[in-house]
């Protein structure tokens, strides 16, 4: 679906409200300021990675009070005007040749200070793959393999940044002991379940306590061959990452000034304006898309059959990261799963609308944000000549939405924090024949 063209529903026009209030509530340029620190004595230099590292770069130059410097990397397509803190773009969700420069660029950029110094760090999710330079011992392509295994693994997040912080040369809290003596303060736009700072963007400043052979039994979790190399930097007590209680790191600081939980808060008081009663799951979801999409499904039917844990009409919402565990060749996306799963359990339930989506603009890697349901979906699939049950068997949940149009397109948002689930149960004098 266009964004410019209006939603063909009231039903949709509203989850598509719900969608654009979210997003107000974790843009950096409205949250980022009041985080500000004052300025230091000396230099303050300004670092980032991630999907909204460009939009956070700008919500600084709006508001910082001196004189800044400073490189972020975002994803191409990601980027956003500034001028005194340069923007890169590089790969994602594989990293590329410019996600190795801007990780020894930004390395060089922070050597050298001294106490006086106070360096700005700016994370959100995605910074892992933007921000990547692999550990001494392994090459880049080998890297590049284990992360496209690890993300057709179904691996939640969490532990995908667990292997990738222990081949790095900058995760973990190395870029944190690269920029001591200076104080260093992040700023976080968390991606994550659970919106701990040290797995956003695998943690370049923060360290999160865990160790290499956590990483090697995640690769065996998962049956993932860890080539020597891997196996050989993975045993090498001198390139470990820095322990959470590291003396160097001790003045350091770290804030969540966005999360999914912000985004959803801001749609529960979008819909009660509407006159529904919003019902926040929880913003830390994680698991199978499909198997999540069951259990929102049999939590719509407890409403539609019992007025219970609310009554319609409502609104549920919840966010958080689920995965997919690759089987098909279809073109994908989570929240494209996660819908086409929700239709084939609800059957058509009338007055049932939903709106899955990713609030980076971009679900999985395709170019839609994410798509609308309405009871009718499978019946106009039908019509159309789609089969959605072995369309979801081929993880093909983009095609079928883009047969219907109902795909929704808002391009890069340039904040990120994971996906935005909401689904409308109107009232039953509502339905037809009421």
């Amino acid at each position: 679906m266009n964004p410019a063209s209006a939603p063909r529903s009231p039903a949709h026009q509203l989850l598509m409200h719900l969608f654009d209030s979210a997003l107000a509530a974790v843009d950096p340029l409205a949250v980022l300021a009041p985080h500000l620190p004052a300025a230091p004595k000396g230099r303050t230099i300004v670092i980032g990675a991630g999907k909204a590292a460009a939009r956070m770069a700008q919500a600084v130059e709006r508001h910082w009070q001196g004189e800044i410097n400073g490189l972020v990397v975002t994803r191409y397509g990601h980027g956003a005007p500034t001028r005194h803190i340069e923007v890169i773009e590089a790969g994602h969700p594989v990293p590329d040749d410019a996600s190795s420069t801007a990780a020894q660029r930004m390395l060089a950029l922070v050597r050298g200070l001294n106490e006086d110094d106070l360096v700005l760090c700016l994370m959100s999710g995605g910074g892992s793959a933007l921000l990547s330079l692999p550990a001494p011992g392994i090459s880049l392509d080998q890297k590049r393999e284990l992360t496209r295994r690890l993300l057709a693994s179904g691996a939640p997040i969490g532990e995908i940044n667990c292997v990738r912080r222990h081949l790095s040369a900058i995760k973990g809290g190395r870029l944190a002991l690269a920029c001591h003596p200076a104080r260093v303060l992040t700023l976080v736009v968390s991606d994550v379940p659970g919106d701990d700072p040290a797995v956003v963007a695998s943690g370049p400043t923060i360290p999160d306590g865990s160790c290499a052979a956590d990483a090697l039994a995640l690769l065996a979790k998962y049956g993932i061959a860890a080539p020597p190399a891997v196996r050989a930097v993975l045993a090498d007590a001198a390139l470990a990452a820095p322990a959470i209680d590291d003396a160097r790191l001790a003045g350091n600081r770290a804030v969540v000034i966005a999360s999914a939980q912000h985004a959803l808060d801001a749609a529960a008081a979008a819909a009660r304006a509407a006159g529904c009663t919003p019902l926040i799951l929880s913003g830390c979801m994680e698991g199978e898309a499909r198997e999540v999409a069951i259990v929102h499904a049999g939590i719509v039917r407890q409403v539609v059959g019992y007025g219970q844990p609310v009554a319609a009409p409502c609104v549920i919402l919840s966010g958080g990261e689920t995965t997919v565990t690759l089987r098909g060749q279809g073109r994908g996306g989570r929240n494209a799963e996660f819908l086409l799963a929700l239709a084939i359990a609800l059957k058509g339930m009338p007055g049932v609308h939903a709106i899955a989506c990713d609030t980076d603009g971009i679900d999985g890697t395709e170019d839609n944000a994410g798509a609308l349901l309405d009871p009718g979906s499978l019946a106009r699939a039908a019509l159309a000549g789609v089969d959605a049950a072995a369309r979801l068997r081929d993880n093909d949940g983009y095609s079928v939405f883009a047969a219907l149009d109902d795909l929704v397109l808002t391009g890069p948002t340039r904040t990120n924090v994971n996906d935005f689930r909401a689904i409308l149960v109107e009232a039953a004098d509502r339905l037809p024949g009421r």
